[in-house]
């Protein structure tokens, strides 16, 4: 049980959530432009919240 001191200390799991946070930054990054055609199909995503704004402003006009 000794290593569960080593978490309840502050100076040890600041560092410690520095590395995981900043490997699941990574793996993220790494995940997204991993691969050129994930990419591009995730970049047409980009304009998705806006396409619902255009339908319904043409209905709007008739």
């Amino acid at each position: 049980m000794e290593w569960l001191n080593w978490f309840a200390s502050f100076e040890n799991t600041k560092p410690l959530a520095l590395v995981i946070l900043f490997v699941t930054f990574v793996l993220i990054v790494l995940y997204v432009y991993g691969s050129k055609k994930r990419g591009e199909r995730l970049e047409t995503y980009k304009y998705m919240p806006f396409m619902d704004d255009e339908s319904e402003s043409k209905e709007d006009r008739k």
